[in-house]
């Protein structure tokens, strides 16, 4: 019985050993699970810790119209040197730099005295060849009719008829040497070519004039048509697509402060200046008051509306690297696209991107340097 007792005691206590073990096991169990899944959020912290926290902006189409002015130099419509088409002097003039004239307005009187001496030796010669003319063109009538009898030889009535029409030829050499001659006594008379405005004069009573415009000679006047007037502008070669046929630009003068005046394109030159890069346009003003002054300087203000697509971004979005310039753009599955860009103008905080950016794309601000293609972000905004 003793033995009995004993062995359930031996029992009781094994199985409170194995009990206390169970309870160990479980512990140490549960324990490990504890540090295992310490250890998986820990490593997935880490994992997203790592992940780069980027703030983003959404790159939207600007619309509207911009500003730009650019400098101008007016032109007369018409301007034109006139110089003297005689030979003589100075007779009188009339009129003087500021006159207002027509076309045909007498503006000076040449005297010629070589010239009308000639015109009128030229006169007298016309006289003679006409005589001459007149009696030879008798002589050859009478020789031509007494050949028909037989009366003189073929050969003198050649001779006869051969120089009737020599003596014709010359009347007629005369005559044309007379009517150049007249011509030129008319330019006597310094008259205005077009309607316009004497612009300089460089001759005075009893100057010697020599005719032609040679390098060394001096024109009389200078007159210039002021009404229309045109402007000449050189358009930066980036701007060039963007001038329309017909578009209206306005004028700004600093001696006219508080005044506008319009002016419409007339045309461009269709080509662009290799040195400067630049479009030379033409346009056109009215100056029927005489405010626009030929060989004067305007600002000229365009008007334009923004070319399809312009972006605007700030320049903290800008990475500058081996590849050049360019942004961080992030796709939809939140990985980095870089971009290459180029800037259309530059406006200090902000620039304007002609390629490379869509509207609509999100683009990182203040990327930082290490950031690469196809890295994971997290976007915080």
């Amino acid at each position: 019985m003793l033995k009995n007792i004993q062995s359930k005691i031996t029992d009781k206590q094994n199985r409170h050993y194995v009990i206390a073990l169970s309870i160990f096991l479980m512990f140490v169990l549960i324990l490990i699970g504890l540090r295992i899944q310490a250890a998986i959020a820990l490593r997935k912290q880490t994992r997203e810790a790592a992940i780069t926290v980027v703030a983003t902006m959404v790159a939207k189409q600007e619309t509207g119209t911009e500003q730009l002015i650019l400098p101008g130099n007016m032109w007369a419509w018409h301007e034109a040197p006139i110089f003297a088409r005689s030979d003589g002097y100075i007779q009188n003039w009339f009129v003087d730099i500021g006159s207002r004239v027509k076309a045909g307005d007498l503006l000076a009187l040449i005297e010629t005295p070589e010239l009308d001496a000639q015109e009128r030796q030229a006169a007298a010669d016309l006289k003679t060849a006409i005589a001459n003319n007149n009696l030879a063109q008798t002589t050859a009538k009478r020789w031509l009719n007494l050949l028909k009898t037989d009366s003189v030889s073929k050969q003198e009535t050649d001779e006869k008829v051969s120089s009737a029409q020599a003596l014709q030829a010359a009347m007629f050499s005369a005559k044309a040497n007379l009517q150049r001659l007249n011509e030129l006594v008319g330019f006597q008379r310094v008259i205005a070519p077009f309607d316009g405005v004497i612009t300089a004069r460089a001759t005075d009573i009893g100057d010697l004039i020599n005719s032609g415009s040679s390098t060394t000679a001096r024109p009389l006047f200078r007159i210039a048509q002021t009404d229309p007037i045109r402007i000449y502008v050189k358009i930066p070669q980036n701007f060039a697509a963007r001038i329309k046929p017909n578009m209206m630009v306005s004028l700004h003068l600093a001696e006219h402060p508080h005044q506008e005046f319009s002016a419409k394109l007339l045309d461009t030159a269709n080509a662009i200046d290799p040195t400067t890069r630049t479009l030379l346009a033409q346009f056109t003003a009215e100056n029927k008051t005489g405010e626009l002054l030929p060989g004067g300087y305007t600002e000229v203000w365009f008007t334009l509306s923004l070319p399809p697509n312009t972006v605007r971004l700030p320049v903290n979005t800008l990475l500058f690297q081996a590849a050049g310039l360019q942004v961080a753009t992030v796709d939809k599955d939140n990985k980095i696209v870089l971009k290459s860009v180029t800037i259309r103008r530059d406006f200090g905080s902000e620039v304007e991107i002609a390629t490379g950016v869509s509207p609509g794309e999100r683009v990182v601000l203040n990327p930082p340097d290490s950031i690469s293609n196809g890295d994971v972000v997290r976007v915080t905004s």
